[in-house]
């Protein structure tokens, strides 16, 4: 359970990062309408538009972020299956997976692992899977090793 436990802290400390990041980026961007509001120039509204634009953007990407943090506190590392469900560490022939949220790669003792959503396509290839079952993606196939 430990590689679970590790993998999951690596994918909250990435959520968690990106949650810090936008509301960072959020606090600027409004910092930045209210000052060009004060300049009171009538004749840029185009820079106020595009730092609405910003806002906007930076706000889907927090509440994104956010869904991706309350999936990850939904994963039990202790959980145990035979088969692959949200949360399982997953080795196969080729490449490792840790299915939770999309984090890309995380180095751990174990190994190299790349943290995936279970909607991604091959996420959805692995749900249900078990030990030996075999996986084509892209034209590769990929044996299950373990579920852990």
């Amino acid at each position: 359970m430990k590689i679970k436990q590790e993998l999951l802290q690596a994918c909250m400390d990435y959520a968690n990062k990106r949650i810090s990041n936008y509301k960072t980026e959020i606090e600027t961007i409004k910092d930045s309408i209210e000052n060009n509001d004060k300049a009171g120039d009538d004749d840029d509204d185009s820079g106020n538009g595009k730092l609405f634009n910003d806002l906007e953007k930076n706000s889907q990407h927090l509440n994104d972020a956010n869904k991706m943090l309350e999936i990850l506190k939904n994963i039990s590392p202790n959980s145990v299956s035979d088969k692959v469900i949200v949360g399982s560490a997953v080795k196969t022939s080729t490449n490792n997976f840790f299915i939770s949220v999309s984090a890309g790669k995380i180095d751990i003792e174990d190994g190299s692992y790349f943290a995936i959503s279970h909607l991604s396509p091959i996420g959805m290839l692995l749900l249900g899977k078990s030990n030996g079952d075999v996986i084509e993606f892209n034209g590769n196939k990929f044996t299950i090793k373990e579920v852990i």
